[in-house]
């Protein structure tokens, strides 16, 4: 099972050359700011770690500072 996942355009190409059992991409996501994670292959803290900041890349600035004043 894969997620898509949001990534800034400078850490594309560094996850994909990390752990390529685990971060992947097809012709369909060139160009774009995202990686597919294949879930059976990364671990829970890694995944919530891209979790959170695929969603602070699009998240509201009001809810971004929020979350980081936590």
């Amino acid at each position: 099972m894969a997620w898509s996942c949001l990534c800034r355009t400078s850490e594309k190409e560094a996850l994909l050359t990390s752990n390529p059992d685990a971060f992947f991409t097809t012709p369909h996501y060139d160009g774009y700011p995202i990686v597919l994670v294949n879930l059976d292959k990364i671990d829970h803290h890694e995944l919530r770690e891209l979790i959170t900041d695929s969603w602070l890349i699009k998240a509201p600035p009001k809810l971004r500072r929020q979350f980081e004043d936590q």
